[in-house]
């Protein structure tokens, strides 16, 4: 999952991303709002922190931008304005979520696990595909209850898939959401990831839709 963090004060874009990556997140960072709002009008990102009080473009202008773009990723404003009035601005405006400076890191990854999960349709925090179960806030998986340990990239992996059963993943799409923007693409880095999960999973948890590429059963 590709997180975009939106925020012009450096150590708290740093603390934020570092609590998202240590979630198992690919983050990147944009510190004004004229370079946010281009890369959220470029990259499918599949969550964005986003700061209000940005300098080139302030936070609302961004977002407005954005929805009339027709960009539906979940944006969860984090701004130091506390008034009711900046929240309702903010929601109206196309936000999804809100949280008011200072902030506990723990409740910031919460909320923008808890908005990657609505966005895809799943109310827990444990996402369960037969006898498959990848739990969002601990990272766990676990196969008809054993444990399962993947490495970062596999995680990343499975987790993009779990979070859309059912549905054929490209190599590509696949590629955009696991790896960092600046990453060397490589497709046949894509189908070791996926031989190294069938291998930990199961051959058949992971299907493959030739020329299309990869579905993850439900069942």
């Amino acid at each position: 999952m590709r997180v975009l963090v939106v925020e012009d004060d450096h150590e708290v874009a740093r603390l934020v991303s570092a609590a998202l990556e240590h979630g198992g997140y690919v983050v990147e960072q944009a510190y004004d709002g004229r370079e946010g709002h281009y890369l959220g009008n470029t990259i499918p990102y599949d969550a964005v922190v986003l700061d209000l009080g940005l300098p080139e473009l302030d936070g609302l202008s961004v977002l407005r931008r954005w929805r009339e773009d027709g960009r539906r990723m979940p944006v969860l404003i984090l701004t130091a304005r506390d008034s009711w009035r900046d929240k309702v601005s903010g929601l109206r405006a196309g936000a999804d979520d809100y949280l008011g400076k200072p902030f506990e890191l723990e409740e910031l990854l919460a909320r923008v696990e808890a908005l990657i999960r609505r966005a895809s349709g799943h109310a827990s925090s444990q996402i369960q595909c037969g006898p498959l179960i990848l739990d969002t806030h601990t990272t766990r998986v676990t196969v008809d209850g054993t444990p399962v340990e993947l490495t970062g990239y596999e995680y990343r992996t499975l987790s993009y898939l779990m979070h859309h059963p059912g549905k054929v993943i490209s190599k590509t799409e696949l590629t955009e959401h696991i790896y960092h923007q600046d990453f060397e693409r490589d497709s046949n880095v894509i189908e070791v990831l996926i031989n190294r999960l069938r291998k930990k999973l199961g051959t058949t948890r992971i299907r493959t839709h030739r020329g299309k590429g990869y579905e993850l059963a439900v069942h």
